[in-house]
């Protein structure tokens, strides 16, 4: 992957938060969302608190709360989910603007709608200051199958590629005249889906046997080796700390 490889979600920057080694984010991340995860529910002020942080590095980062939020529509699904816990969940009952609902539905609600977006956000800080290679190099890092690191490269980049062949299909029809309208036109459709397929499938195995031409036998050369600082370690590790203290302090609270 080139070093200019973005996604949709990295805006560019050189905040003390982008310029962070990416495995040292990742753990960040991580070991925040774990202790999220283990926060009991009933520790409304605790979320509070997570959220707090989150909003304090989402500031260093510079980005600004309306990317956030909107980057935030994705977990939508789960709040759908959430939201016919109170009807669908037995237990006892309690009025909520004048409606019965269930109390433990109420709790599990609170529970997946807390838990969820403050894992989200955190994901989104993580991707918003972070490249998709520099992330793929620290997963790298921090010792994930390589295999695994590699399917991920791959599926990153043949997922463009896709996408760019996908188009050039589109725009072919169109300029044949072709305009999708109803269930008549799905044959068409089908068999474009086949040929991209086939395409993607024949594409694969060129670029395959080309990286076997160049010595490949399994595993990616390390090209950047990417290394950390006491220093940074101690600033990202800042997030998961202070979660880790609220968290701590609920206990004794």
């Amino acid at each position: 992957m080139g070093a200019g490889h973005a996604h949709k979600l990295y805006r560019h920057g050189h905040s003390p938060v982008h310029t962070l080694p990416p495995h040292c984010k990742l753990a960040a991340v991580l070991c925040f969302v774990v202790v999220v995860v283990s926060t009991p529910r009933e520790a409304v002020w605790a979320f509070a608190l997570y959220a707090a942080l989150l909003a304090a590095v989402a500031a260093v980062a510079r980005i600004s709360p309306g990317f956030l939020l909107k980057r935030l529509v994705i977990e939508v699904p789960f709040v759908a989910f959430a939201l016919l816990m109170p009807f669908v969940v037995p237990g006892e009952q309690t009025e909520l603007l004048g409606i019965s609902v269930s109390v433990p539905g109420l709790w599990g609600a609170w529970n997946v709608l807390a838990k969820g977006t403050l894992g989200v956000a955190a994901s989104v800080i993580l991707a918003s200051t972070t490249e998709l290679r520099s992330l793929l190099l620290g997963l790298q890092r921090l010792r994930l199958p390589p295999l695994l690191v590699q399917i991920a490269s791959f599926m990153i980049r043949y997922g463009d590629v896709i996408t760019d062949e996908l188009r050039r299909m589109s725009i072919a029809r169109r300029s044949r005249g072709f305009e999708a309208s109803g269930i008549r036109h799905w044959g068409v459709l089908a068999k474009t889906a086949g040929a991209l397929f086939i395409r993607s499938y024949e594409r694969g195995e060129r670029v395959h046997l080309a990286m076997v031409s160049r010595g490949y036998t399994g595993t990616m050369p390390v090209i950047d080796e990417v290394t950390a600082s006491r220093t940074q370690w101690g600033h990202a590790a800042a997030l998961p700390v202070l979660a880790l203290a609220v968290r701590l302090l609920g206990w004794t609270v």
